[in-house]
């Protein structure tokens, strides 16, 4: 056995951990970095990065269906699921590979295994030989993991959960998504955009929950274009195995009903990545459902330990994890920092785009607070035509007293590009004044931010406000 003394302790290696490294080693900070399984964590590997390279995928396919309207003839274009799932694996080795090497160069100590308390202060890993570590800070960054439902069936070969359906390269006949947040509809469309019809299960009265009603119901639009049957309001009861296929009964309105899919995906949400941390030996409050519990600044109860990203359960978004990282370990170093939630961006890639930033028309509504709204169609702005995204439109919420930009919303192409600009603007209290005197380029997407500040104050140009 090992025993070693460091400054920082993080226990985890996803964009939480990882940064968080950096940043303290970057500042003089000896750290030791510890890692179950892979450098990059659950986003690099099994989550956003590899989603999206399969959602590029897609878009180019559906791309290729459609080239008619450009004046360009592609006949038969075909895809291989095979070579998308390896492209998609260089991407995501090379990333990896650079933040390995970056760990490397700013001197963070790496260790692979598995990190568990023996008290608050003194720290075992377990990996290739044991190790003891005492540090004077602790930062845990596990994330989270997959959650299951407790349904006879769950454990079928043809049920996947999002890492199981990362590296699937069967194209089947059919899909089942059972859940309709934000992983199991970006999953939906994916497999929708290459063609293979999909249905989507949700036990909540719609999909994707968390965005602001409107946008849910327009979502569905599309979903019904791409042949993508959404089913609410259903339990699913169980899963039974049919030659290579399965069944799938659920219950809604207090009928049983049942569908047949070839491939299915359980997306029914992640949990606090807690097990095995031997959170049980320290005064760490906690439980299995919240998480860790901490402050603003990112602090347990133990005032030396730190828990940041998916394991406290506040926001599971990695760039949320990576900015309470750098809090976190400004507060070590006695910065005085505390995280601040009111612009937190988020997108959600399905085909249209969903982008949100601050507070919603649902929140202001449900919590009684004064707002002035405007509504931007793409269909207003030429880069927009050009990119046949004349459907989407652009939503900004502004305090109708000081006039400053409270919520911003998009629905469309490059929905992930625009919702930097309002994220900058929420956060830095600007007001829509503000935005009317800035120059846009032309001709770009972003003029529809202008446009909508225009809006909020009755000046709108090229569209009716």
């Amino acid at each position: 056995m090992l025993e070693k003394q460091t400054d920082l302790l993080i226990i985890g290696a996803g964009p939480g951990g990882y940064v968080a490294s950096i940043y303290a080693a970057k500042q003089g900070l000896s750290v030791t970095l510890v890692e179950k399984e892979y450098i990059g964590g659950t986003c690099l590997n099994v989550g956003c990065i590899p989603t999206k390279a399969l959602v590029k995928s897609a878009e180019l396919y559906q791309e290729l269906l459609h080239l008619e309207n450009k004046g360009i003839s592609v006949v038969n274009p075909e895809y291989d699921m095979t070579a998308i799932i390896e492209q998609k694996n260089q991407i995501k080795d090379k990333l990896v590979s650079g933040i390995a090497y970056l760990l490397e160069k700013y001197n963070v100590e790496t260790i692979q295994g598995t990190a568990s308390f023996l008290d608050d202060h003194l720290v075992e890993i377990n990996g290739s030989e044991v190790v003891r570590v005492t540090a004077k800070d602790i930062i845990i960054a596990t994330g989270s993991k997959n959650k299951h439902l407790p349904i006879p069936g769950i454990d079928l070969e043809v049920v996947l959960d999002s890492t199981g359906l990362l590296n699937n390269t069967k194209v089947p006949k059919s899909l089942a998504v059972i859940g309709g947040g934000v992983i199991g509809m970006e999953f939906a469309f994916i497999y929708a955009s290459l063609g293979i019809p999909v249905t989507v299960i949700e036990f909540l009265p719609r999909v994707l929950p968390g965005v602001d009603k409107e946008f849910s119901a327009r979502l569905l639009r599309y979903a019904k274009q791409l042949n993508i049957d959404i089913i609410t309001q259903a339990k699913v009861l169980k899963i039974e195995a049919v030659g290579e296929a399965a069944i799938i009964t659920y219950e809604r309105k207090e009928k049983f009903e049942s569908i047949e899919a070839d491939l299915i995906l359980e997306a029914v949400g992640r949990a606090p990545n807690i097990d095995g941390l031997g959170l049980g030996n320290t005064s760490i409050i906690h439980d299995l459902r919240s998480g860790i519990k901490v402050n603003s600044k990112l602090q347990t109860n133990v005032h030396h330990i730190y828990a940041i990203g998916d394991v406290t359960n506040l926001y599971q978004l990695a760039h949320v994890a990576s900015h309470q990282g750098i809090v976190a370990v400004d507060n070590i170093l006695g910065k005085t920092k505390e995280m601040d939630y009111s612009a937190v961006p988020a997108v959600i890639f399905t085909s249209p785009q969903i982008a949100t930033v601050g507070k919603t028309e649902d929140y202001c509504k449900d919590n009684e607070i004064s707002y002035d709204v405007i509504k931007v169609p793409f269909s207003a702005n030429g880069k927009a035509l050009i990119m046949e995204a004349e459907a989407g439109y652009l939503k900004l919420l502004a305090n109708p007293t000081t006039k400053e930009l409270i919520g911003g919303m998009i629905f469309g192409k490059e929905a992930e590009y625009l919702i930097a600009t309002l994220t900058v603007a929420i956060q830095n209290h600007l007001t829509w004044e503000q935005l009317q005197e800035t120059i846009f380029a032309h001709p770009t997407m972003s003029e529809l931010i202008h446009e909508g500040a225009m809006g909020l104050d009755h000046l709108a140009i090229h569209f009716m406000d």
